[in-house]
């Protein structure tokens, strides 16, 4: 949800009628809103904007954003519900608090909500860590029974020779019987040389 602005609308009754904006886990109106909200002139919500920072209730950083909205030359400030809230104590409008009473249920489903989709997008994430182990597991098996036959200097079991191959078998396993009589007959000669 971090970083996404998304905009859902506020309308209590027929008279109010506000595009809320839902940025960094939070509600963000812009003067006009508040002021149409808590149904103040413009003038009495920056003054009490103003007086909220400069009394230190807030700090302007964290709590005032900007953002551009179509037909308008430049960037608009928006404010965070904390600055809503402050104003709305401020003013002291019944309005305001269905507003504050709103915002919180709406807040409150939207982390319910992130914080459900994180939990499956946890599990997910788990299932997969373990079917590509399991996947390493058997490539590294299939990978060092490959290794296995290449460097072996041993022929294979079976299948060396295809059908009608009878007399290309039979030089093969004949050569093969030379040399192994060869070998053991070499074998034998160190053998007895040593002992006389």
């Amino acid at each position: 949800m971090k970083n996404q602005n998304e905009i859902i609308v506020y309308e209590p009754d027929d008279v109010i009628r506000l595009d809320v904006v839902i940025k960094d886990e939070t509600v963000w109106l812009t003067q006009s809103q508040l002021s149409c909200l808590f149904e103040r002139d413009r003038s009495v919500i920056t003054k009490h904007i103003n007086n909220i920072f400069k009394e230190k209730e807030l700090d302007a950083g964290s709590n005032v954003h900007f953002m551009h909205i179509a037909n308008s030359d430049k960037p608009v400030k928006i404010y965070s519900l904390d600055v809503i809230i402050s104003v709305g104590y401020r003013i002291k409008s019944n309005k305001g608090t269905q507003f504050r009473i709103w915002a919180n249920k709406v807040l409150k489903e939207y982390l319910l909500k992130g914080y459900v989709m994180n939990n499956r997008f946890l599990g997910c994430e788990s299932f997969l860590e373990r079917k590509l182990a399991e996947h390493d597991k058997r490539i590294s098996v299939n990978e060092n029974k490959i290794d296995f036959f290449v460097r072996t200097a041993l022929p294979p079991i079976e299948g060396v020779f295809c059908e009608g191959q009878i007399f290309d078998s039979y030089v093969f396993a004949s050569n093969l019987i030379k040399m192994a009589k060869h070998r053991i007959i070499e074998r034998f000669r160190k053998k007895t040389f040593c002992i006389f």
